[in-house]
């Protein structure tokens, strides 16, 4: 089930998708949660223990750590949230493995990506905003692609 067509009554899944210390996916999990509350089933997956530990702290339902874990979770999402180095191969210091960004990329979940990457990406077009600015368009993203939330 997409996102565009969850229903009144279907619980939307969100594979919210963080590395290294876990500190974006965490705050985007406690913004989900003060806005939404319990209405969302938010999974935690961290391409490290330490990630998905920090994320399942936010108020995560389910979390599990790893390449297998996100390849499969990924097909199972609808929608998946993160920084755009989800996608790319060998991000976040080498974290995110080729199979991890082709999993994410393959999904035919929605995805909400924050524009931040330390990789030797610039990506034009965008406006310079702090984590907590983006962080809240996320949310507001979120809330109107489920509209029983």
């Amino acid at each position: 089930m997409s996102a565009d067509s969850a229903g009144k009554g279907a619980q939307v899944k969100i594979m919210v998708m963080d590395g290294q210390g876990g500190g974006i996916g965490a705050l985007l999990i406690k913004g989900l949660r003060e806005a939404v509350g319990e209405d969302l089933e938010i999974w935690a997956l961290g391409t490290n223990a330490t990630a998905t530990a920090r994320m399942m702290k936010a108020g995560a339902n389910r979390g599990a750590t790893g390449e297998n874990a996100i390849a499969r979770t990924s097909s199972r999402a609808d929608i998946i949230i993160g920084s755009v180095s989800i996608l790319m191969a060998h991000a976040m210091m080498g974290e995110v493995s080729p199979a991890m960004a082709a999993a994410v990329a393959s999904s035919d979940a929605g995805k909400i990506l924050i524009p931040l990457t330390r990789e030797r990406v610039t990506i034009v077009g965008l406006t310079d905003e702090p984590l907590p600015h983006l962080v809240q368009q996320v949310v507001l993203l979120v809330k109107e692609r489920c509209s029983h939330v």
